[in-house]
């Protein structure tokens, strides 16, 4: 009997060449997990438990235990503030035969707070490693050394919502990084981001967080995505109770937590990370050519072996269920499923995602990962950031892909920089704008998004600072009518509306963007005086009444409570109803929704009329408003109606007519009830609270 054809071939005959490589994926990937699970039964989940086995437990009965897997080590003592750091006998650890170390010591050998290391011995040399397996790992203020930290509170958190089910359609992400979310010059810590920032999430009306630089890692300025301990939560912001205190505040406000994972590479740092833990160059990594990135000074997992298989793939199990993530950003893949990283490849055609660079092993333990994940929790969010376009990432692993929920739309945000930069005012043509946010696979969701953390960095520019650069220092100010600044500000709203309108899977926003955050993003470092300077948010700047920020974050609101507002906004058809570049005006509707777009920087018109569904609308988003920072030239209590058209009466529709003004956006909403009382998004309305909004939704959490 024939067995049934993957969805991926069937749904797209255009791979159908390439059907061979795409079914040797698949039958990896089966191959693979039968091995893995011989021994549990076919469950990845028992398989990926050896952070339960590895790393130091304590028992029971009060005594702890300590395993380390070292195959090449041929001594292993704990070394700490215990033992004085000296290697004591009682502190040795005993080989078991497999590569795998252990000991066992009496519940008053450790106590909370204790530092410890190992002292790792091996043929030709020896050195202090911090354990693979650690969960607490610490930086001494004076010395900068790092070293593993015994973990064992009095009272340890307990999780209020026990069970929390994400309520993702469409997925609004806020991304975020705990250390610079505060206003100070300093680090964040997770405490002051439950207390601080956590709520001004959920006013703005994002259901979901991502939070970057969680694993530890020796650099601060490399964002988190240099690791050295893959199962310790950065001591620099708290410890691993106050991260799952956040956690559990933000379910309960029925925001989920997506962590941005790094397992597509590892810091060099041998005493701090990985590298030679056993005084071998292949553990974890490769032990050739391929061991170091050509571009990222890291090392790279061989994904080919078990070892590292067991590794990962219990690190995702873990930081699911010690810490009740919800999900997953995995970063850097595009270098995962290539040989050469995908450095310098154009990707133009179908034939370079099978030309034979692709690394089948890492592959395979990415859609593992996603089997796994979502074998734990079936409502786990998984997400790939993956530029080369690879098709059946974003597709569920029965149908012939990897298996991740979303990927990102990494394209957009280019394509928005290249507009501003390289593109004159007349020529933001809106086939192309339409064209390049709707140009994706029918079968796969993505994240769409302006700007992320990526545009904010020192050397880049985000959006907003491209568009009105050192004007903003002085022209701020409401009452101000700077004309930079009053470009800046429209195109950063039509911007933003344009991308979430346009969604197919869920938006994205980095923290302190959506109110245009002005500079740039600069981390302590040798060059700036190790100054915290750029390292922050400053939030003061938004929640002062005499600044134009405050019209951007309403406008944001109101952008995000309608498309949120929506149930599965994102799965609705997006169709076009006009485009004209000559006038540069961009209509287009998703359900009872119409988005319409005036990108023309000197012409407003009137009785402006294209095609749409007969009947009657009224404006929910006006960019426009004076209270978003507009200038009031639309009367947002005008219903409009269509007008019957005999040519085009068959199809249901007439002509729409209405004001649009140079540089504006307005969404409408089909009037389902003549006379129906109208439901506004304005911020000015203020119908909803913010306290009552929190409330509603932290009660929802609780009952799920």
């Amino acid at each position: 009997m024939e067995k049934k054809k993957l969805a991926i071939l069937r749904d797209d005959p255009w791979l159908e060449p390439f059907e061979g490589a795409i079914k040797g994926r698949h039958e990896d990937v089966v191959r693979k997990l039968n091995e893995l699970t011989a021994s549990t039964g076919g469950s990845l989940t028992d398989f990926a438990n050896a952070y339960k086995y590895f790393g130091l437990h304590k028992q029971k009965n009060g005594n702890w235990t300590f395993r380390e897997y070292a195959p090449n080590a041929t001594g292993i003592w704990l070394i700490g503030t215990f033992s004085d750091w000296k290697t004591e006998e009682p502190y040795r650890l005993h080989p078991l035969g497999d590569g795998t170390w252990e000991i066992t010591l009496p519940k008053d050998a450790l106590r909370d707070g204790d530092l410890y290391k190992m002292l790792v011995t091996w043929y030709g040399g020896q050195g202090e490693r911090i354990p693979a397996y650690a969960t607490r790992v610490v930086q001494d203020e004076n010395t900068k050394i790092f070293s593993a930290q015994v973990y064992d509170p009095a009272e340890p958190y307990k999780f209020k919502v026990k069970k929390f089910s994400p309520d993702v359609k469409p997925l609004l992400i806020y991304e975020c990084h705990i250390g610079m979310a505060q206003d100070k010059e300093g680090l964040g810590t997770y405490e002051e981001f439950r207390e601080k920032t956590l709520p001004r999430i959920a006013k703005d009306g994002y259901n979901a967080i991502q939070i970057m630089a969680i694993q530890e890692h020796p650099y601060y300025g490399s964002f988190g995505y240099h690791v050295s301990s893959f199962y310790a939560a950065s001591s620099r912001f708290g410890t691993p109770d106050d991260l799952k205190r956040l956690i559990d505040a933000a379910h309960e406000m029925g925001i989920a937590v997506i962590m941005d994972i790094v397992h597509s590479h590892a810091v060099k740092n041998e005493v701090e990370g990985l590298g030679r833990l056993d005084g071998s160059y292949d553990l974890y990594f490769y032990g050739d050519s391929r061991r170091e990135h050509p571009a990222w000074d890291s090392l790279l997992f061989d994904y080919g072996k078990n070892s590292v298989l067991h590794f990962l793939l219990s690190n995702c199990k873990f930081w699911l269920e010690e810490y009740k993530f919800d999900g997953f950003r995995f970063d850097g893949v595009t270098s995962m499923l290539y040989y050469d990283h995908g450095l310098g490849k154009a990707f133009s055609s179908y034939a370079d995602y099978y030309d034979g660079n692709q690394d089948t092993n890492a592959l395979t333990y990415l859609t593992l990962a996603n089997l796994l994940i979502h074998e734990v929790n079936p409502k786990a969010v998984t997400i790939a950031e993956e530029m080369s376009g690879m098709p059946g990432l974003a597709l569920k692993f029965d149908e012939g892909g990897m298996g991740f929920d979303y990927r990102m739309a990494m394209g957009v945000p280019d394509y928005w920089i290249k507009m501003i930069k390289e593109k004159k005012d007349e020529d933001w043509h809106p086939t192309s704008i339409f064209w390049e946010l709707t140009n994706r696979r029918a079968d796969e969701k993505t994240i769409s998004y302006c700007e992320s953390h990526d545009q904010a960095l020192v050397g880049d520019k985000t959006i907003i600072f491209r568009l009105i650069d050192k004007e903003m220092y002085w022209h701020m100010m409401v009452g101000d009518n700077d004309m930079t600044v009053a470009r800046g500000m429209a195109l950063h709203k039509m911007i933003r509306l344009v991308t979430i309108a346009t969604i197919n899977g869920g938006y994205l926003n980095f923290m302190g963007n959506e109110w245009g955050h002005p500079e740039w993003i600069d981390f302590p470092r040798e060059g700036n005086g190790w100054s915290y300077k750029y390292a922050r948010r400053q939030w003061e700047l938004v929640d002062r009444d005499d600044l134009k920020y405050k019209f951007l974050n309403r406008f944001d609101n109101e952008m995000v409570e309608l498309v949120g507002g929506c149930f599965n906004f994102q799965a609705l058809p997006v169709e076009k109803l006009w485009e004209k570049d000559d006038d540069q005006v961009l209509a287009f509707m998703r359900g009872d929704l119409i988005f319409v777009f005036n990108w023309n920087p000197s012409k407003s018109f009137t009785d402006y009329g294209f095609l749409a569904p007969a009947g009657e609308y009224e404006v929910v988003l006006n960019s426009d408003d004076p209270d978003v920072g507009g200038y009031g030239n639309i009367d947002d209590t005008v219903r409009h109606f269509t007008s019957p058209d005999p040519l085009y009466a068959p199809s249901g529709k007439g002509w729409l007519k209405m004001y649009l003004p140079s540089r504006t956006a307005q969404a409408l909403r089909k009037v389902k009830r003549r006379g129906a009382p109208r439901k506004t998004t304005k911020a000015k309305a203020e119908a909803k609270p913010t306290a009552a909004k929190g409330v509603a939704k932290a009660t929802s959490a609780k009952k799920k």
